[in-house]
Parts: C-alpha cells; structure tokens; sequence
C-alpha cells in the first residue's frame, strides 16, 4: 500500500499541521490543498498587485520548518499551494532549499492558467480562469524522482491519486482504481473534516480540542483505510468518513478529469480503532469537457451591523433604513433583521436584535459613502445606537462561476526535476459499462412517532459550490434509511427550510451511506464573495436542518 496523508484542507489551515503529520508516524507522501474557488480570486487580486506572487505563501513558511524532516523521512510533499503561479511556487522552494543546504528535487504542474486566453475561450473579464487538471501531471513528476510537486488548480482529489497512480502503475484505463483513489482524496482533502471537524455528533467524540489529520493507506486495487496518527485527537469512524463523503458533492456521478466515481458504489466498513475501510467503488469514463473555474470582478460591497437593543425593535430598524437609504440612496442596498432579542433580559446583548446593512455597487466612492453616512447616524439615529464594529471603505466583490471547455484546449503539462516539459496527453476515453443502483422504498410502517428534532437521529454535513448549497444528511442507523427517503422529500425539505421555497433543489439519493444529498440552486446568490446572506457559505444550513422539528418514529430514537 502507499500512505498518503493530508496536512491542509485551505488556505489558512493549521500552519503545524505539516510537522505534526511528517513526524507523528509513518507516511509516504503528504499532500496538501489550499485552493478553493474564493482562493483563487484572493490570489488573483494579489496577482495584480504582485506579477510574481499569486501562490500560498504559508506553503513555504511550512517548509522553512519541515523540508529536512521530509527529506530524512523520506516522505514525498504534493500540493496545490502553486495556485496561479506554480512555476514561481517552484523556484522559491528552490531558493528555500540552497538556503538551508538541502538537496531536493523540485517538479511542478501547469497549463491550468486559461487566463491569456480567457477572451477567445468566452469568458470575457475574467480575473482568473483555471482549469481543473488531472491526475497524470502529479504522477509524471514522482516517476521522474520528484521530491515535491507542486501544482496550481487540479481537482482535489488528484493530490492523492497522483501518487496512488504513480506508486501502483495504473493507466488511463484503470477506471475502478483510479475512481477508489478518488474517493479516498475526497475524504482526506479537507483535513480534519473526517477526524471529527464539523461532526454533527462530536458531543460523543473525545480529544477534539486539537484534531489529527486523515491518512489514506491505499491498496493496489484502490481500496483504502482511512486513518490518523497514533494518539491524536478526533476520530475516524464510518460516521466521520461518511459526513465527508456527504461534503459538497452533486449527485452520485462525481466526475473528475481523469474518472468518473460512483458514489453509489462506495462501502464502508470498520478496521479497528479509527479505521474505515472503503471498498467496492466503481468507475468510469470522465466527460470529455474539463471544468474551470473563472472569477471575475463585478463592482464592490460595504456593510455594517447596528445593534437594536430592547424596546421598539421593528421601528428603530424602519428608522435606520429610512435615514440611510435617504443619505446614499436605495441602489444596491439590502437589509436583514435578526431578532435575537428576548423580552424582559437579564443581560443587554440577550435584549438586543442585529440589524444586518450590506450595500453592492459599481462605483467604489459610494461604498466608501455608505461607511461615513453610517458612522454619521451616531447622533442622530435611534436611541442605544451602536455598531459591533465602525464601517471600513468598502472590498472588491468576486463572483464565482464554473465554464467548461474541450479537453483539447487545456495543455497539461509537468515540469519535471531536470527542467524537462513534459506535455501529458489527454488519454481516450473508454465507454465502461455504465454502472445504476437501483433501490425501491420499502412499504414498512415505521409505528408510532414523537416530536423531536430531526438531528435526534439524523446527521448533515453542508457546503458551497459557487451560488449553490450542497446538503448531505444520513441515518445513522440502515434500516432507518427507508423513512428518511420518505420523510425527507424536496418539498418538505422547503418545509423545514423556508429560505429554499422558492429555489430549485436537486434530489440524489445514496443508499449504500444511507444518505440523500441535495442541491439548492441560487441559495447563496452569486456566491461566498458577493453574497449578502448569513452564512454566506451554507456551512450551518445541514445544522438549521438538524434543529427543525418533525415526527420521529419512537423504534430509531
């Protein structure tokens, strides 16, 4: 087997991280992943202050510390703290490298950056436009001797079937092993999300004050266990893995540049104390188009929250929005209430409401405006005015959105150790027998019911993807799968979920992880950096879902 582990799942994860994992027991390679969609426009603003950064800076602080470890260890580090700039990511380790008289081999992966071409592709404006790459870049550079890779926008599981693919020789063709190594990326890809991390159960997990981070032992045929060191905190359990499985997915075709996984075919299954074997997954051809992901800018944002506290609630809010809609005018504006006050409080934040005001617009001056007429209401807004915190000038707002293009425009190439550019063909797509699951409802009474929240028996893991919500929720217990799949329909989803009612939502359902997940179109609007709602990511909606109240059958409490 090859053990692969993960020491970042974003840019801002835990800088010890690597440390930890490269001497806290026995690893192969370790990866690491600091990209995300609003990543690459943060470092698409930095690009344009700084031609030569555009890559995770934390990165190298982190080897600073760790490349002799590494080396000693004998442990291969694979990441895709390149971002927009692999190529000068590269040259800085070598810099790093001379500096502290260690000898390493440096390769990396590019041809992701379509943004010199971004206008005769269609995508007109763009900031960033980075296709997401494969696998084979990654594993033409560890054949080669790589030390490190590292590499700007490939899909996140590739980290880890890169050197899946490399140590085992798979082909192109391996559709079933390349399609384990990815779902084994997938759970390890953000860290400490399949240690314990944003578990809807950790109230039943001990050692979660510093959580470990996921190992992935894969096997020859792409099964893997996925564990953590010895003596770390969290946990590994099917639960855990599952909850990251769940984590912003689509339906059961999980469709990567070099496969497409059959979530539906996962099985999981206890190996012991923190370890979950993952088995039995099928795949298939990838389509024959490979998404990018394209950011563009698209004017800027201000907001401010007042504090309303005690009496008069609604009126001091109506007073608010009239002064200030009155001062810079209504273009643009929106506004939030959120009663979180109670009547007769013992304390004065439980008597207060917030009211949240967010102001988008395409002239920077009158953002700038909205920060000083706010601040100009000090004296001569309601009774109690004050803000949790003064206005700032206004940010640039990015907006996210996926494009797809031939295979044929995208040049994956690998930089290898010596220099070489290797340019890694697009491999021809073998139509595989198409793998279904079928699952009938059962016709079971599940008897008598009580009232009680829905997160008593069921768990959520929830997520972004561009404007979109992405929600997982499972039973834990399989026979209680049949109810949920009745229970838990797209219009009682909007039930339970007011702010859905109006939005499209896609319905998957995963038997084998006794799972559904769907996909609320437009819930978060033009996404994390341009949106104005509370929780602009979505990260607690499977939470809210959790709390809502329903009719649980007694026999699963």
């Amino acid at each position: 087997m090859i053990r692969v582990g993960n020491a970042s799942g974003f840019y801002g994860d835990r800088i010890s991280a690597m440390h930890e994992m490269l001497t806290g027991g026995e690893l192969d390679v370790l990866t690491g992943d600091y990209l995300a969609e609003l990543t690459m426009l943060i470092l698409g603003r930095q690009r344009l202050k700084d031609p030569v950064g555009g890559y995770a800076k934390t990165f190298l602080r982190q080897l600073e510390q760790c490349l002799g470890v590494a080396v000693d260890r004998q442990v291969k580090i694979v990441a895709n703290a390149g971002g927009l700039n692999p190529a000068g990511l590269a040259d800085a380790i070598r810099a790093l490298a001379d500096k502290l008289g260690i000898a390493v081999r440096v390769a990396h992966v590019e041809g992701d950056d379509l943004l010199p071409r971004a206008a005769d592709l269609g995508f007109g404006g763009a900031l960033t436009a980075n296709a997401y790459l494969g696998a084979w870049g990654i594993a033409a550079c560890l054949r080669a001797g790589a030390d490190i890779v590292v590499t700007g926008r490939v899909t996140d599981a590739s980290l880890v079937v890169g050197p899946a693919a490399a140590h085992f020789g798979w082909g192109p063709g391996d559709y079933d092993a390349l399609a384990g190594a990815t779902v084994a990326g997938h759970v390890i890809e953000c860290g400490p999300q399949a240690t314990g991390g944003n578990y809807a159960f950790f109230t039943e997990l001990d050692s979660l004050d510093h959580l470990g981070f996921p190992i992935a032992e894969i096997h020859a045929d792409g099964s893997s266990v996925i564990t953590k060191h010895p003596g770390t905190g969290g946990a590994v359990t099917t639960e855990t893995v599952t909850a990251q499985l769940l984590y912003e997915i689509q339906g059961p075709d999980y469709l990567g540049p070099d496969v497409t996984a059959r979530f539906d075919s996962i099985a999981l299954a206890d190996d012991g104390p923190d370890r979950v074997l993952i088995s039995g997954v099928r795949g298939g051809p990838p389509p024959a188009t490979v998404k990018v992901c394209v950011n563009t800018l698209a004017g800027f944002r201000n907001s401010a929250t007042f504090v309303l506290c005690g009496l008069d609630i609604e009126a001091k809010a109506a007073l608010v929005r009239r002064q200030l809609e009155r001062a810079i005018g209504v273009d643009g504006l929106t506004w939030t209430l959120a009663r979180t006050d109670h009547a007769d409080a013992d304390t004065e934040e439980a008597a207060s409401a917030l009211l949240h005001a967010t102001i988008k617009v395409a002239d920077p001056l009158r953002a700038k405006a909205f920060s000083r007429a706010t601040v100009e209401l000090a004296l001569a807004g309601y009774p109690g005015f004050t803000l949790t915190a003064p206005p700032a000038d206004g940010t640039p707002i990015g907006v996210y959105r996926p494009e797809y293009v031939d295979r044929a425009a995208v040049e994956h190439t690998a930089v290898l150790p010596d220099g070489e550019r290797r340019v890694i063909p697009w491999p021809d797509i073998d139509e595989a027998a198409h793998w279904s699951v079928r699952w009938t409802e059962p016709d079971t009474d599940f008897g008598p019911t009580r009232r009680g929240p829905l997160g008593t028996i069921v768990g959520a893991r929830s997520g972004d993807k561009g404007g979109n919500a992405n929600l997982g929720v499972w039973v834990r217990r399989p026979d209680a799968f049949g109810w949920l799949a009745r229970e838990l329909t797209v219009d009682r989803l909007r039930e339970l979920l007011p702010e859905t009612k109006d939005l499209d939502i896609d319905r998957h359902l995963l038997p084998n992880l006794h799972a559904l997940n769907f996909v609320v179109h437009g819930l978060l609007g033009e996404g994390v950096a341009a949106a104005t709602r509370f929780d602009p990511q979505a990260k607690a909606l499977g939470e809210w879902l959790r709390s809502r109240h329903v009719d649980l059958p007694e026999v699963f409490r």
